[in-house]
């Protein structure tokens, strides 16, 4: 059944972070263990959820499992908080029927990469204003769009901007290349208000920076939503720097999993607190080597991460 958009709500803020797909040990769907994993996420803090997207394995996942996945979790948020569902393909067509496919189920948004396909399949310009006049057309909720290097595609402050001001539900926009901050500053002060949600990715590795430049929300890994409400929560509330203190004391394991772990990171962490039977990911994606994870899980239980004792 489907659930209310959070219309109310807007502009959306805080923290949602990016929900990972949940298999068993031999790589199926758990959707028991999904539910359990949405409920420690909100739990924990999350102002929304993004699922589908690349850290969720998206890439790994068959049609009819993405779909199952999208229902699922919307069904079982049931309101909570809003979920962004991400909905790229290099098809026009495609991604706008998944994407009307998303707003009937109850989905608050939907989140795009430009068309691409591997190392040199891009299109010009004019292919990508076409391809998001497309999707604009089909739908009525808010578009992100997944400003990342995955992608390839260069997306200038300009083109972004004009996107915004010409295609009225294209509102949000991931930044997530290098100098972010400096992009998200001119991305602000070009659209104006057309901009509603400048927001960053990555981790939040960037967060304090991003903030700075005028940032409003966080897509991170789902491992410790709770950590970077104890950064975004007392930023916004006007005290940068009990911000900056929390941002420097999470910083170590944001950067970990970073720089080491990945999208493995969150699981990992899930399933050594119970809340997650299984941290696996799909072939032929690799486990953490063992000594990774144990670095992983050090810094976690080092900082009280909800994930390690929610499920126990």
């Amino acid at each position: 059944m489907p659930v209310t958009p959070h219309k109310a709500q807007r502009p959306y803020r805080g923290v949602f972070p990016v929900a990972p797909t949940i298999f068993d040990a031999r790589g199926e769907l758990d959707l028991e263990g999904q539910r359990r994993c949405i409920d420690f996420m909100i739990d924990a803090g999350s102002n929304g959820i993004c699922i589908l997207a690349n850290f969720s394995e998206q890439f790994v996942l068959t049609d009819a499992e993405r779909e199952a996945v999208m229902h699922v979790v919307l069904e079982h948020v049931a309101g909570r908080v809003p979920v962004i569902v991400t909905t790229t393909h290099f098809s026009s067509a495609v991604c706008a029927a998944r994407s009307k496919q998303a707003e009937a189920a109850g989905a608050a948004m939907v989140m795009v990469m430009p068309p691409y396909h591997g190392a040199t399949f891009r299109v010009p310009e004019k292919g990508i204003v076409e391809f998001f006049k497309v999707l604009s057309g089909a739908i009525t909720i808010p578009i992100m769009i997944q400003d990342a290097p995955v992608a390839g595609t260069p997306l200038s402050v300009e083109l972004l901007a004009r996107l915004a001001r010409e295609l009225s539900n294209i509102r949000y926009f991931k930044i997530e290349v290098p100098g972010a901050a400096s992009k998200l500053r001119s991305l602000i002060e070009a659209g104006g208000k057309d901009i509603e949600g400048p927001w960053d990715g990555e981790e939040a590795i960037t967060l304090m920076a991003d903030l700075d430049a005028g940032a409003t929300g966080a897509m991170t890994g789902g491992g410790y939503p709770d950590g970077i409400r104890q950064i975004i929560d007392p930023y916004f509330a006007g005290d940068r720097e009990k911000a900056k203190a929390a941002y420097e004391r999470w910083l170590p394991l944001i950067n970990y999993e970073n720089r080491q772990c990945g999208l493995i990171a969150c699981k990992a962490m899930m399933q050594a607190g119970g809340v997650i039977k299984s941290d696996a990911v799909r072939h032929p994606l690799q486990p953490l080597h063992p000594a990774t994870r144990a670095g992983l899980l050090e810094l976690a239980k080092e900082r009280d991460a909800l994930a390690l004792r929610w499920g126990k």
